[in-house]
């Protein structure tokens, strides 16, 4: 398969950007007292495409790959970037059947390289970025968001107390908190006047569903989060998990089908698809097959989640935005996400006065 915007490897990375130089030197030394094998000399490349914490790929003297995430510089937003929960989440994860990468070490001192960090396995595979899926056939299309579905499902089913999750997040009222944290959050990074958030931080608390299934949450489960492998319609890591908590699924299900609601700029447009000849699931065969798989009966409220999911994604958009405008964004891009916000509010708001 050809490698363009639509889809990346896992091997492409470019030289550290300015904003996120670090003490090279210091990394090795650390790596060479804290981690078993390591072999000097260390290289350093930088991995683009995500806006939260910077990703880079370590190549040590012999030739091993891992990756380190860490915090970005600067002052951030309370709760963010919180890497030591990446790093609790996925080492709890990684004896169950869900697919992630194995972590390493983590590392809370700053004065290392900055920020705290932890390191991981490199996993070789493709990262999906458009959700069109354009350069493959029906079959192949199906497949792949079969297996997102399958991998999502098989989260939700991983019972948190046995995996030393208790205390990852609090059990029930996880919607409550979403709403508050998200009006927080949004607040924290606000730069223009935006109506719709503003109807939508009252509409939300008012119309809470009943709902205090709890379940580990990934938090940003979507098409792109995943590593999938080199030329099969298998995942094998899911990543980024930043935002996971203990919560409500549904949430973490509605997330992963905004793109059956709203376009995006960057992953493209499937709300207009014919999905039976296309190949992608439509949102009830989505919502169908999930229910099968995670063994849950039919699903109530889906339109409040839809609606908490686009002002979620929203407040995320001004976050990154601000940073941007901070100059300690993980990408460039983070500055062309000004108006995306205010594109999600208003697609939220939407639904609400459609009686959704």
């Amino acid at each position: 398969m050809a490698t363009d915007a639509a889809v990346s490897l896992t091997t492409e990375a470019v030289p550290v950007l300015d904003q996120h130089r670090f003490d090279e030197a210091r990394l090795e030394r650390y790596l060479r007292e804290h981690v078993e094998g390591f072999t000097a000399p260390l290289t350093v490349a930088q991995v683009q495409g995500g806006m939260s914490n910077p990703t880079f790929i370590l190549t040590d003297g012999a030739g091993q790959r891992s990756v380190l995430r860490k915090k970005p510089p600067g002052k951030l937003l309370p709760s963010a970037h919180a890497v030591d929960r990446e790093f609790r989440v996925i080492s709890a994860l990684w004896p169950t059947d869900v697919p992630v990468a194995r972590a390493w070490i983590l590392c809370e001192d700053p004065s290392v390289i900055g920020t705290p960090f932890y390191i991981m396995d490199f996993v070789e595979g493709r990262v999906l970025r458009a959700h069109s899926l354009p350069e493959m056939a029906p079959a192949e299309r199906r497949a792949i968001y079969e297996a997102m579905i399958a991998v999502l499902a098989t989260l939700h089913k991983v019972d948190y107390r046995t995996v030393g999750l208790e205390g990852f997040g609090r059990v029930g009222g996880y919607l409550t908190r979403q709403v508050h944290r998200w009006s927080q959050q949004y607040e924290a990074s606000k730069t223009d006047n935006l109506p719709e958030m503003d109807k939508l931080m009252a509409w939300l608390p008012e119309h809470l569903p009943d709902d205090n299934a709890t379940t580990i949450a990934h938090g940003d489960y979507r098409l792109e989060n995943l590593i999938f492998h080199p030329t099969e319609p298998r995942v094998l890591a899911v990543i980024d998990w930043e935002l996971s908590t203990l919560g409500a699924p549904l949430a973490d299900v509605a997330y992963n089908c905004l793109p059956y609601h709203v376009a995006d700029p960057e992953r493209g447009d499937i709300t207009h698809l014919d999905y039976a000849s296309y190949g992608i699931p439509s949102e009830e065969e989505y919502m169908a097959r999930y229910c099968v798989q995670a063994g849950r009966g039919e699903i109530a409220n889906w339109n409040f989640y839809i609606v908490l999911s686009l002002f979620r994604l929203a407040a995320i958009a001004q976050g990154v935005y601000k940073r941007g405008l901070d100059g300690i964004a993980s990408s460039p891009a983070a500055l062309t996400r000004r108006d995306r916000c205010q594109q999600l509010a208003i697609a939220a708001w939407t639904l609400v006065e459609r009686g959704l």
